[in-house]
């Protein structure tokens, strides 16, 4: 890795591939194209190169996916080569537990990788069967024990409440047995139902809002006696470590993506790559642009934006733009801001969407 000057900028690098799909995935990942794995790494080392020539020391890498521990860490170390890290930069990769061996978090500890985001979903095997996952709770034992020996230094662990197969004794179990673990971390996620997945396409598998609602006070209850502060909508973590790269997007940062589906964001535009993967290999690999869309964003819809992402953050908005008929969702934060009380997570999205940027909103 190069080494730069630390600044804000971050670089998330799109792995497509998975052993299986997931009943609830809706993502840009791909159970039958791992053939593709050894020139799709090639292409993002040369995107990340050729992006490399005009972007600042980089603070956060963020490898997902996909399964992005399905991929040889050596490409990942490839990636990593052609950019100018900063010193202390946070560099992620996500993990399934049934792909975590002790070599493999060895290899990424040499290459610099100092957090892992581990997809644990639930404590409870009935439950992870109901949502499509392969792995047991054994495995995400192991796959911890596999990170600590390693000496990585941050743990993240995401879960995901609302199976109509989980009971709320369920969710407490995977709740404490998440704590448990001791992770620096957690990503906390309600269960979509998104259109042309095995879950949303069967209205019987739909979560109930109600239990989703109880689960999620459940959840912040649980995380936040155990020491862990929110910080987002659906992170918690304890003081000092919160993903830096994810701050990155909810405080309109700047960002390059590289892979396919990959966003990015530099000075008000957005832009992104093309979805598949032999798409994104074809244009690298001759020369040719994988962007496949781009937008600008203007002065008042950045503002708009800024509101409605910093609502969901424990930084909150200034408490002139929240009207009246949603001020019982917010309490004071500091310095004229709020911020959204636990029960206001809950209705998160109907609270930004009456948000006022017309006053101070700076």
């Amino acid at each position: 890795m190069r080494v730069g000057a630390p600044q804000d900028f971050g670089v998330y690098c799109h792995i497509p591939f998975c052993s299986h799909r997931c009943d609830y995935c809706a993502f840009a990942t791909w159970t039958d194209r791992r053939h593709l794995i050894d020139d799709y790494m090639a292409c993002c080392s040369r995107q990340a190169r050729e992006l490399a020539a005009d972007m600042p020391a980089v603070t956060s890498v963020f490898f997902g996916g996909g399964t992005p521990n399905l991929v040889p860490p050596p490409s990942i170390g490839d990636v990593l080569g052609e950019l100018p890290v900063a010193p202390g930069a946070e560099i992620t990769v996500e993990c399934n537990p049934d792909f975590v061996t002790a070599e493999q978090m060895r290899e990424y500890r040499s290459l610099g990788v100092n957090r892992i985001s581990l997809g644990v979903q639930s404590a409870v095997a009935e439950v992870l069967e109901s949502l499509g996952r392969r792995h047991s709770p054994a495995m995400v034992t192991a796959a911890v024990d596999a990170v600590r020996c390693a000496g990585i230094d941050r743990l993240s662990l995401d879960l995901i409440y609302g199976s109509v197969a989980e009971s709320p004794a369920d969710w407490q179990y995977t709740l404490v047995a998440a704590i448990d673990l001791e992770p620096d971390h957690l990503s906390v996620y309600g269960l979509t139902p998104e259109p042309g997945t095995a879950l949303g396409d069967d209205p019987q598998r739909r979560p109930d809002d109600d239990d989703m609602a109880d689960k999620y006070l459940l959840a912040d209850e649980l995380l936040a006696s155990a020491g862990y502060v929110n910080y987002e909508i659906s992170n918690w973590a304890r003081p000092g470590a919160q993903c830096r790269h994810s701050l990155l997007y909810w405080q309109q940062g700047e960002y390059a993506g590289i892979g396919c589906a990959a966003h990015s964001h530099r000075s008000g535009r957005r832009y992104w790559n093309l979805r598949t993967p032999e798409r994104f290999i074809a244009a690298v690999s001759t020369g040719a642009s994988p962007v496949a869309g781009t937008e600008q964003l203007n002065v008042r819809e950045r503002r708009v934006e800024s509101l409605q992402l910093a609502l969901r953050t424990s930084a909150g908005v200034p408490a002139e733009v929240v009207p009246d008929d949603v001020a019982h969702l917010v309490a004071p934060s500091t310095r004229g801001r709020v911020r959204l009380t636990a029960r206001g997570r809950l209705l998160a999205n109907e609270v930004a969407l009456r948000l006022d940027p017309r006053e101070r909103a700076g």
